[in-house]
């Protein structure tokens, strides 16, 4: 067989099992993903119902006593609690699959003048794991961000 003949099968099988290890890397990344992110969307489900929610009707409660009348609302997979007659003025929190690793957001709406709305968002606790987020996490941002959701 001539030399040159070999060297090109040898060079193509050599890339094409490169290429296949590539892929396979690939694969099992993109099935890694797939179970942080189902992971993640089961803690979250767990955080809306016995951390976020809990944690959102007392502050309503609060801010009730101070006549700012808030409702909660809970649209799919998110909690929101809404200023009442301005729908447009809000604080909720969501879940983020976007990037590396999934993350609860918490995003504050602000309806300012006629037809401008400034909305804010920022992780909940950021390099947090969703199941790992607590009371104390959501109470740090509900002080940070109230304030500012209530400002004229």
């Amino acid at each position: 067989m001539d030399t040159g003949e070999l060297r090109r099968r040898i060079l193509r099988a050599l890339e094409e099992s490169t290429n296949d290890a590539a892929l396979s890397r690939d694969d099992a990344d993109a099935a890694l993903r797939r179970t942080e992110a189902n992971a993640a969307a089961r803690a979250y489900e767990g955080f809306l119902a016995n951390v976020a929610v809990p944690m959102l009707k007392q502050a309503i409660d609060v801010l009730k006593a101070e006549r700012q009348t808030f409702v909660l609302n809970a649209p799919a997979e998110s909690v929101r609690m809404v200023a009442e007659g301005a729908a447009d003025t809000f604080l909720e929190f969501v879940l983020d699959s976007s990037g590396n690793r999934p993350q609860v957001l918490g995003r504050v709406s602000r309806a300012r003048r006629r037809q401008r709305v400034v909305v804010d968002e920022r992780p909940l606790a950021t390099g947090k794991a969703v199941a790992d987020l607590t009371e104390e996490d959501v109470a740090a941002f509900l002080v940070t961000e109230i304030p500012r959701l209530l400002k004229r």
